[in-house]
């Protein structure tokens, strides 16, 4: 297998190796998996298919060697799972600086205020 090669077959730009447009460090694919894509560009899979990956969770997101994902799947974060009581009373633990946390401390400010 070619490492740097994008589309596995030729004139076909809807299927990838997904490891190939991958650019974010934290997320690791095995060389043979493929992801297919018919509405969007599959090399925007990052963009438009991980959800809620802020850099400052460090979060790693790894999929394995010889998987085969389907056009829309989404891969969410902790950061999409925080629970309804902070979604409804203050939702921004994000603005870390305000609430004079350091920023390692952000995942668990979700539920520090208070409802209103």
């Amino acid at each position: 297998m070619n490492l740097k090669k994008i589309y596995p077959r030729s004139n076909d730009r809807e299927t990838v190796y997904l490891k190939n447009v991958i650019t974010d460090p934290e997320i690791t694919v095995g060389n043979y998996t493929i992801y297919n894509d018919f509405v969007n560009d599959p090399c925007q899979f990052e963009k438009n298919n991980v959800l809620y990956h802020y850099p400052v969770n460090h979060e790693r997101l790894v999929i394995g060697k010889f998987c085969s994902i389907a056009c829309g799947a989404k891969f969410m974060f902790n950061s999409a799972n925080h629970s309804l009581k902070s979604l409804a009373s203050y939702p921004f633990p994000i603005f870390f600086e305000e609430w004079d946390l350091d920023c390692e401390s952000v995942t668990g400010a979700w539920d520090r205020k208070t409802n209103y």
